[in-house]
């Protein structure tokens, strides 16, 4: 079982920044692919960005290319979201989420077997 805890969501202006962590037990947090997730309201939960176990390949959603970056701690058990240039429409509940089994990042929500509660990320234009 692994839980993860997020943090670091708030109120920011278009343009902003901000960095969201997600803290994970137990310490075998190196065995998994970590991914964030978001969800508007109204819409599905979309994929934002993913992280290979070492840290060495990362994959992206389009909307956020060359805007965030993600990496990792395993000596934290932490993953780590640095948001930039953020517009309105990244407004979201973000989630981070673990991936037992994949070989590469994968975008995939139904891939990913452990979830955070979320954190809610507001753009004010």
């Amino acid at each position: 079982q692994v839980q993860l805890v997020e943090s670091g969501g708030g109120l920011v202006q278009a343009g902003g920044s901000l960095k969201l962590s997600c803290a994970a037990s137990p310490r075998s947090f190196i065995n998994y692919i970590m991914g964030w997730f978001r969800q508007a309201p109204g819409k599905e939960r979309e994929f934002v960005a993913a992280i290979s176990r070492g840290g060495g390949r990362t994959r992206f959603a389009d909307s956020v290319k060359g805007r965030f970056t993600i990496s990792r701690d395993n000596a934290k058990n932490t993953v780590y979201l640095q948001m930039n240039s953020l517009k309105p429409e990244d407004t979201a509940v973000y989630y981070c989420a673990a991936d037992p089994r994949g070989l590469q990042p994968r975008d995939e929500a139904y891939e990913y077997d452990y979830w955070g509660q979320g954190t809610q990320v507001t753009v004010s234009s």
